[in-house]
């Protein structure tokens, strides 16, 4: 039996925002934009290549906005990630890797899967994570 991760909600406090952010910003996809009167809405957009959206909206899920942490992405190349990034004003951690159990900037010097990093936040602080990885993980 296949268990395919499809979803992810994550609490934002303006989802004009959010959807701005994830779509004009990131290029995520827009699949989903459906209001049900004033008390009801979702959106749901899909990140480039990716077959797990994210979810937002109002009264989509619980939480408190910003407090969803350590969700990833998986990038083949982390340098042209961060370009992307920086190009569409995404404010990061720059590219990271690791040093005795110490971040360290710049990306892994042997670009080892998994070994380079990069970090940001949406507007409401939901925290994501950036890694290169160059061969396939499945």
């Amino acid at each position: 039996m296949d268990w395919q991760l499809e979803v992810v909600v994550l609490p934002v406090s303006d989802v004009d925002r959010a959807k701005s952010f994830y779509t004009e910003r990131l290029g995520f996809r827009l699949d989903v934009d459906h209001a049900a009167g004033d008390s009801f809405r979702v959106v749901q957009a899909t990140p480039p290549g990716s077959a797990c959206s994210i979810t937002f909206g109002v009264n989509v899920g619980a939480g408190e906005p910003g407090t969803t942490r350590g969700l990833h992405l998986v990038v083949p190349d982390i340098e042209a990630a961060h370009a992307s990034l920086e190009a569409a004003g995404v404010q990061t951690s720059g590219i990271k890797h690791f040093v005795e159990g110490e971040m360290t900037p710049g990306p892994d010097p042997s670009r080892v899967d998994y070994g380079s990093f990069i970090f940001f936040d949406d507007p409401d602080g939901n925290g994501w994570v950036v890694q290169e990885v160059t061969r396939s993980a499945r």
